[in-house]
């Protein structure tokens, strides 16, 4: 069963003094892409938080956040007065009148450094521990949405693959008239240079030229892929770099094809081939 790299998960936990959100969202990657970004107080478990998120998502663009809500009336970020008063006292200086406004001098000096001092909270490890349900949940919830994600991609690799089985039964069923058509068009060439030819010369040329333009190798390993691709989109695991290696062999086969075929019935199915192709090859970046 195959995954999306595109998805998103969220849970919600509710403490009895904040409001604790994680979010993780991913997009497609060529491998591991994570961007963790989580309140400093926790930041003594972001290498096992990375971990989890490597161990289950695999690959992507991830970008994985813990958002606090303080709801407690005390908060742990107090205005600094003696610094606050000092830096009014600077400003009244400056200004060096009596008349100066206290408000402005205010609004001035709490912008000015250490005027807010916060007092750094210590990791509760029972509250991470409940915070670390609530990650395996929001992962839980991705990889749901990622799996979800990839069944309307998997109906559309399937009716793809179809359709390209389709067209090469029909460059298989052109193959003998391709034969003749060539055949026609040598000895056409041939009459109207108006020279006598040797006609078993001709023959082993004709053969050697025709033997040039065998397609037979080229379908039988074009629908060996075809059936292979197929294969791999039913084990359960999702492995879309093993898909795109699959389908950059089924590319080459149609090309080789196209390149031998030199005759104009043939040659559309191959651009249909080719065009169902191209429409996999969009797709099979996003899966994982």
């Amino acid at each position: 069963m195959i995954q999306s790299m595109t998805g998103y998960g969220k849970s919600v936990l509710h403490l009895s003094d904040k409001k604790v959100t994680i979010e993780i969202k991913s997009l497609n990657s060529k491998n591991l892409d994570l961007n963790v970004r989580i309140p400093s107080y926790y930041r003594v478990k972001e290498l096992a938080v990375r971990k989890e998120l490597a161990s289950s998502l695999v690959r992507g663009k991830v970008d994985f956040s813990i958002y606090i809500e303080m709801t407690a009336d005390e908060t742990s970020t107090t205005v600094n007065k003696g610094v606050v008063t000092e830096y009014m006292q600077q400003l009244r200086n400056v200004v060096q009148t009596g008349s100066s406004n206290d408000v402005e001098l205010l609004k001035m000096a709490v912008k000015m450094p250490d005027a807010l001092k916060t007092e750094r909270e210590e990791l509760n490890e029972g509250e991470w521990a409940e915070i670390n349900v609530k990650i395996k949940e929001a992962i839980k919830e991705i990889i749901q949405y990622r799996i979800d994600e990839a069944a309307s991609l998997e109906d559309d690799f399937k009716l793809r693959i179809k359709n390209i089985q389709s067209f090469l039964e029909e460059v298989k069923s052109f193959d003998e008239a391709r034969i003749e058509f060539v055949k026609e068009r040598l000895n056409k060439a041939i009459d109207e240079l108006k020279v006598t030819i040797d006609e078993n010369r001709f023959e082993q040329e004709l053969i050697y030229y025709l033997e040039k333009l065998d397609i037979n190798e080229e379908k039988v390993r074009l629908a060996n892929h075809l059936s292979y691709f197929l294969q791999e989109l039913d084990t359960p695991d999702s492995n879309g770099k093993k898909l795109g290696f699959i389908v950059q062999e089924i590319g080459r086969e149609v090309n080789t094809i196209g390149s031998k075929a030199n005759f104009a019935p043939m040659q559309k199915a191959v651009i249909q081939m080719k065009n169902e192709l191209e429409k996999i090859k969009e797709q099979i970046l996003n899966v994982l």
